[in-house]
Parts: C-alpha cells; structure tokens; sequence
C-alpha cells in the first residue's frame, strides 16, 4: 500500500487529500481552500502549506504531487489559465519544494485528470490511446497511450475554421451562447471528428461538470471511437497528482 498527497490548484479552489496510489481511493478527509483572488504565486502557497497543516500528520517522506492550470514543462508552469500571469515562465516545483521541505511533482490539471482516468477510472484496463477532454471554461484534454502520458497536449487550442476550438465548443461557449444541447452538440461533433482524424483513439472520456449530464448530448455524436463520460470527477486531478508523484 503506497500512499501519496494529491493537490488541486483551480481557478476558484485549492482541494488535497492523501490517496492510496494502489487503489485510487481518498484514505484522508478531503480538504478545499479558496483560491486567493490575486492568484499569485506566493499566495497560493500559503494555502497549499495551511492545506497541508489542515490535513495533518503527513509525513516528509509521503511523496506529494500537485496539479495546476498550466502547460508544466520540467516543472517550469508555461502559461496561466484563469490565474496569476505571473505564473508564466516559473520555475513552479522549485517554488514549492523550497517553501514546503518536500519534493514535489508539479503537473498540468487535465493531464491529472487523465493518468487518474486510466489507472482508476473509465478507461481502466482500456489498451491502446486515451483521449480525455474536459469541457468547461475551455477545453482542457489529456492524452495516455498504454498507461504512458504523452503531456501538455491542449487540444483545446486546435484551430477549427480559423479560430481556438474552445471558443466554440467549450461548456463555457454554450452558456455564453445559450446553444440548446442539440446545437452544441454540433459543434462538438465538429470537434470530436476532427480530434478522430488527427488521432484515432481507442476512447474518448468526456470530464468536466457537464460530464453530469452526459445523457442529453453524447448520444448525439456519431464517432468511430467509443465516447463515455469520466467518473472521478472532482477527485480526479488529486488522484492523478499522487499517482504521478509516487512513479515519478
């Protein structure tokens, strides 16, 4: 039994448990913190170290892994989505491991999301390529060939008719539109076809709120690939962060 420290870093909130990386499951209490409006780096670590005290008893040795809205290169955060831009360029890891005495593995959110899809989730004991989206304020996505991730994919940034697919297919993009399920599901077929062709995955998981509702526009796509809605959802990305910690 391996257990680990899984950290979410959102937009809005800051969520950690302790998870046994063998099952999946959250063996502590499930701590959420308001992410601080400023977004800054700085701040955010304070709320990661007072998660952490919150949590209580995690030893130094227990392997930590944080997941965060941003392209992660080595560690480095490359962007910011809906958050300080001060995160851009950050050598991020480094930032933590100082502030909290641990090693840390610092990881994109969606790229969580998926690990913890595939090791526990819909698509575990699925062979070949996984291709998870979540469709929210964007479209963030995910992509495992055989249990391996291949990161920072951000297929939500694929140029359909000239402009980010996301702009038009996210969650976000229905609301802002009011687009009736049907309609988006166009637009979403557009997508999905397009990821198909670029592709050729064995499953596409669909995350995200949304993902709750999955009976109202699913059905209406018609794809080659099997495409199944996420189950861990808001667990996702803290079980992806401590599985990735403890094998990296």
């Amino acid at each position: 039994m391996t257990h680990a420290l899984g950290i979410d870093i959102g937009g809005t909130g800051i969520k950690g448990a302790i998870v046994d990386t063998d099952t999946g499951k959250l063996v502590s209490d499930r701590m959420k913190i308001a992410t601080p409006k400023s977004g800054k780096p700085d701040a955010i670590v304070k709320v990661v170290i007072e998660l952490i005290d919150k949590l209580g008893g995690i030893p130094e040795s227990m392997p930590v892994g944080v997941c965060f809205p941003a392209i992660v290169r080595n560690g480095t955060t490359m962007s910011a989505a809906n958050i300080s831009k001060e995160w851009i360029g950050l050598e991020a890891e480094k930032l933590f491991e100082k502030a909290l005495g641990r090693d840390i593995h610092f990881v994109n959110d969606a790229d969580a999301a998926g690990v913890a899809e595939v090791r526990y989730g819909a698509a575990k004991d699925v062979p070949g390529l996984v291709l998870l989206t979540t469709l929210g304020t964007g479209i963030g996505s995910a992509l495992i060939y055989n249990g391996t991730l291949v990161p920072n994919s951000e297929l939500g940034h694929l140029l359909i008719g000239g402009r980010d697919a996301e702009k038009g297919a996210s969650f976000a993009a229905k609301e802002r539109r009011r687009l009736s399920w049907k309609s988006w599901a166009k637009r979403l077929q557009r997508y999905y076809s397009h990821l198909e062709l670029l592709f050729s995955p064995d499953l596409i998981l669909v995350g995200g709120g949304v993902s709750k509702s999955h009976e109202k526009f699913l059905p209406l796509l018609k794809l080659n690939a099997p495409i199944v809605p996420a189950q861990l959802r808001n667990n996702a990305g803290i079980m992806g962060a401590a599985a990735l910690a403890v094998n990296e």
